[in-house]
């Protein structure tokens, strides 16, 4: 680098050079190896602490509704699965009034399984339902910024989590964003928190503004959006600067309008993937500021602790993951790409019904909605309400 650039220029110079190779796809984001690293896999599983498990009872149904006159409704529905944070057990699947057996499938790129059900001139609305068990592990990371790990190349199997894509969009204007989000690039670990730090102050919460996609470029437009907004623009960042992150969803197993939720995952050996809830800890910390009942310093207190426990890496036990990553093919191909799975993808005669969000009080219409119950084995306080667990 020539001596009279700036430190910044520098920055800037090497963040221009990332881009080049990122964009040719002629190579993966390259970063100087600080220290040996252990094995990086993209498939690695998990590997936070895990603690405080409860067993959920779920009883998960799908009603869909085709226009008329479809000849045929296709409808994959996620599916859970054991690892080493949750455990399925037991499940039964049913459908009515058509009655069939689903295909399980498996799409290859992240792993993801689906029960798929083919209808043929279906009159009316279909239901699909899925009974279960679930157990549920809470799991914290602990991550010590220090101890993160640089990596000169990261292996093939983790381009999917690197590049752009129609979801998580890595595009010229989040290349020159993240110089500021990001001004000096010290590890992954804090690089990372100035950018959830940085999306928190940006974006407000709004379902009516949500793109149900993990849109980068939605909540850059909007400033707003849901929780597959925050975090498809935190990963698209964290990609950016060459980590891989990606968006992951699942089922809050509590009554709720919208059973789906996502978060956020990154790869930070040696801790591997670690899970981050950038939506909910900011709902989190604006409750805990406008309670009157606290006072100034105790607010402070907890704030602190919500942003420490996001930071270090948390997953809670009222979280349940059916799908993991963005913009990938279904199995069998459904006519498009899916930009994520939350629940069910469906489609009439090849064209995608519609995501539904009944927690967006302007939505009126649904070509499907979910009904869902869920038995807990014992009490269980949603962590990103109850301020308890931030104390632990």
């Amino acid at each position: 680098m020539p001596p009279s650039c700036s430190g910044r220029e520098q920055n800037d110079m090497k963040r221009i050079f990332a881009w080049s190779f990122f964009v040719g796809l002629a190579a993966l984001p390259i970063a100087v190896s600080s220290e040996p690293v252990a094995k990086l896999d993209s498939r690695q599983p998990l590997q936070g602490k895990k603690s405080d498990p409860v067993t959920y009872e779920i009883d998960f149904a799908a009603v869909v509704t085709a226009p008329h006159r479809t000849k045929t409704l296709k409808i994959w529905l996620a599916l859970p699965q054991s690892d080493v944070v949750q455990t399925i057990e037991g499940s039964e699947f049913s459908t009515f009034p058509l009655k069939l057996t689903p295909k399980l499938t498996q799409e290859p790129v992240h792993g993801n399984q689906f029960a798929y059900f083919e209808f043929d001139q279906p009159q009316g609305a279909q239901i699909i339902r899925h009974k279960f068990k679930a157990t549920i592990h809470e799991m914290r990371w602990h991550i010590d910024p220090a101890k993160v790990a640089k990596v000169e190349r990261w292996p093939a199997s983790f381009e999917p989590y690197l590049k752009s894509d129609r979801s998580v969009t890595v595009d010229e204007r989040v290349q020159k964003l993240v110089l500021d989000v990001v001004p000096k690039s010290t590890n992954a670990s804090d690089d990372l928190a100035s950018i959830m730090k940085w999306v928190n102050g940006y974006m407000k919460y709004d379902h009516a503004s949500g793109s149900l996609k993990a849109s980068a470029e939605n909540a850059l437009t909007k400033k707003a959006g849901h929780c597959s907004d925050y975090h498809g623009l935190c990963a698209a960042f964290g990609r950016a600067l060459g980590y891989p992150t990606r968006v992951t969803y699942g089922l809050n197993p509590f009554p709720k309008n919208s059973p789906s939720h996502c978060k956020l995952e990154a790869y930070l050996p040696p801790y591997g993937w670690v899970c981050f809830d950038v939506s909910e800890t900011q709902r989190m910390t604006e409750s805990i500021q406008k309670d009157k009942s606290l006072a100034a310093g105790k607010k402070d207190e907890l704030i602190r602790l919500a942003n420490e426990r996001l930071q270090r890496g948390f997953r809670d036990n009222t979280w349940l993951q059916q799908t993991r990553g963005t913009d990938y093919e279904l199995v069998p191909p459904a006519k498009k790409r899916a930009p994520v799975v939350r629940t069910i993808y469906a489609e009439a005669d090849g064209v995608a019904l519609p995501e539904p969000d009944p927690a967006n009080a302007k939505q009126r219409e649904f070509g499907w909605m979910t009904v869902h119950q869920y038995v807990p084995s014992r009490v269980v306080e949603y962590p990103f309400k109850g301020w308890k667990s931030l104390v632990k």
